[in-house]
């Protein structure tokens, strides 16, 4: 289920997303908003997966709005203005409705959320996240991941064979995001993969000849994790 929030300064323009969302079993609309900076609010202690978004709105367009969030949801532009589009797409926006918009049109662009959050099938792909950085939306297979090493305000992703992928987000957030079974936080600043785990020696976890801190916080969630998996 996509998790997904609206904003717009016309009331009738997020009936009317309400009511497409409603008939749509893929979203949920969380919350509508007329305000910028109460949706701001919102986003800051209920992150989702998606944003409805007009783009020419009295407080700031929407453009500016969406570039100003530090952890960016997937967004779809709506407005009744079609000269907008380019721009919206120039910050990677899903897909660009134009007002008034059809229930067709609308579910095309949920189908493009889909494909861009959703697990594959099983045989199909492996699982993967999707991480903005570098003005883009990366494609993370987890099985590539290396670990993830937490920087102040910023992760780096270290990933097999790639270069590092370094987002602004915490690792919180990005811990929500991986499975947990199969991923474990073992240090403020570090975050590791279960399956690559080559031994476990005092206070440090080993992945081959590289060494990681296990942290005072950390070490009863990490030894009851092991132990579970047998390592």
């Amino acid at each position: 289920m996509i998790k997904a929030i609206a904003i717009d300064d016309e009331p009738l323009a997020l009936t009317i997303l309400e009511h497409l969302c409603s008939k749509s079993t893929d979203v949920v609309l969380e919350k509508t908003f007329t305000s910028q900076q109460e949706a701001l609010n919102y986003l800051e202690k209920f992150p989702v997966d998606l944003i409805f978004l007009d783009i020419q709105m009295p407080e700031n367009d929407g453009v500016s709005f969406y570039k100003s969030i530090q952890n960016k949801p997937l967004v779809i532009f709506t407005t009744a203005f079609d000269s907008y589009a380019v721009e919206g797409f120039n910050v990677n926006a899903v897909d660009y409705l134009l007002k008034p918009i059809a229930y067709e049109r609308f579910e095309t662009a949920v189908e493009k959320v889909k494909r861009l959050k959703q697990l594959p099938v099983s045989g199909v792909e492996d699982p993967f996240i999707l991480i903005r950085a570098d003005y883009k939306l990366n494609k993370i297979y987890l099985k590539n991941i290396l670990f993830i090493e937490g920087l102040d305000d910023y992760i780096q992703i270290h990933i097999e064979g790639k270069s590092k992928i370094v987002a602004r987000m915490s690792m919180k957030n990005i811990l929500e995001q991986l499975p947990l079974s199969d991923f474990i936080r073992i240090h403020r600043s570090f975050i590791i993969p279960v399956q690559r785990i080559t031994s476990v020696q005092s206070k440090f976890i080993f992945i081959n000849d590289q060494e990681f801190p296990v942290g005072d916080t950390y070490k009863a969630t990490v030894l009851q994790l092991l132990t579970d998996k047998k390592i």
